[in-house]
């Protein structure tokens, strides 16, 4: 490999915000795209300048110049994408879930030990401003001991692409389900979930239903950490369900606990145990974290630096959290190997298994389920 990791991104809607934080950060060459519609791959490759221009996956992954993929494809290739990067020798980033199948989650995990390569879920919510900040008290011990965790992620999917209909919202709960898990983890590291109990509630439309065979307006869960005594509980809905989006996480601690705005525009809150006082709540600015990442690249944590800022992500998602050029630092080092993945390929998939066991455990009315460990 070059000085320079050399980086394909693959699927040009939302993954089009990474390539100017590719080109800016000093260990990265922005090198191939690919999109199957060649007029919308051309518009891209002009705008950004970029020469080498792919409509297939697969002749990416032949071009020996590629060190790694970073995937932005439709859901449901997301588990096969990866595994043919995997075994083509490509570091592969790819953006949630990691699959929607256990057996595919077990491949990627299989193939990444065997390839050495590295695997990376790019997981927003625990490269946003506010879990790092969270997890910066966490660290310095102003939380006390965590008592509780929950997770929360509303959003309307009506009018986005014909894969979404009627999908299951546990298959698609990294983003409530990583910071509950992450923060417990020690620098670097995450904890793992062991065992997960999930109700279904409300009906969806008969017309979305009949796409994957889920008829849950609404997912809760409830899962177990592994060699902790702490439970976590993460709800999501997708469909019919009238909620302002929100993508949150709550934490509970013995001195101090973070609560998650409850609208839009608002800021967050942090309850300090009060003694003989009552708790007093207080709204807290959460800080940007641009200082550190490398100077090139810290502008791209605030919203005028989005070039798609019209995106549905951005829109509905309020920028993630300045997250982007938190999560391409983070891959490409973990390339270079300056530091381990975070998620590296068993934590990512064990993220996305605590919502695909989920909604086995919803479809069985509610029966627990342990995850599955590789």
């Amino acid at each position: 490999m070059a000085s320079k990791v050399r980086v394909a991104v693959v699927g040009l809607g939302f993954g089009a915000e990474f390539i100017p934080i590719y080109q800016n950060h000093p260990d990265a060459e922005m090198y191939a795209i690919c999109r199957r519609n060649k007029a919308e791959l051309d518009k891209a490759g002009d705008k950004f300048g970029i020469k080498a221009r792919y409509t297939e996956f697969a002749d990416v992954l032949k071009d020996p110049n590629v060190d790694a993929v970073h995937i932005n494809s439709p859901i449901p290739d997301h588990g096969p994408h990866s595994i043919a990067a995997l075994k083509a020798g490509k570091h592969v980033a790819c953006t949630v879930p990691m699959a929607t199948s256990i057996e595919d989650c077990k491949t990627i995990v299989e193939l990444q030990r065997k390839t050495g390569k590295v695997y990376m879920m790019m997981e927003t919510v625990v490269y946003s401003r506010e879990y790092l900040f969270v997890k910066e008290l966490y660290d310095k011990g102003e939380l006390g001991r965590i008592q509780f965790l929950r997770g929360s992620h509303q959003q309307d999917m009506e009018g986005w692409p014909s894969y979404w209909p009627g999908l299951p919202p546990m298959w698609y709960a990294t983003h409530c389900v990583s910071p509950c898990l992450a923060i417990l983890g020690k620098p670097g590291t995450s904890a793992h979930a062991e065992s997960v109990v999930c109700h279904g509630s409300g009906r969806i439309r008969e017309d979305l239903i009949k796409h994957y065979g889920s008829p849950f307006a609404v997912e809760s869960a409830t899962f177990k950490i592994k060699d902790t005594d702490v439970a976590a509980e993460v709800t999501r809905s997708l469909f019919d369900t009238a909620r302002q989006y929100r993508e949150s996480f709550d934490v509970m601690g013995s001195k101090k606990s973070f609560e998650w705005q409850q609208v839009e525009g608002e800021e967050p809150v942090i309850h300090t145990l009060g003694k003989p006082e009552p708790e007093i709540p207080t709204r807290v600015k959460v800080p940007d974290y641009a200082s550190r990442l490398p100077a090139p690249i810290q502008r791209f944590t605030q919203p005028a630096a989005i070039q798609d800022a019209d995106h549905l992500s951005f829109l509905q998602g309020g920028g993630h959290g300045g997250s982007h050029p938190h999560l391409t630092h983070a891959f490409l080092q973990a390339v270079l190997g300056k530091r381990p993945a975070l998620p590296d390929a068993p934590t990512s998939a064990n993220w996305t298994m605590v919502g695909l066991c989920a909604h086995q455990s919803a479809m069985k009315g509610g029966e627990r389920v342990v995850i599955p460990t590789f």
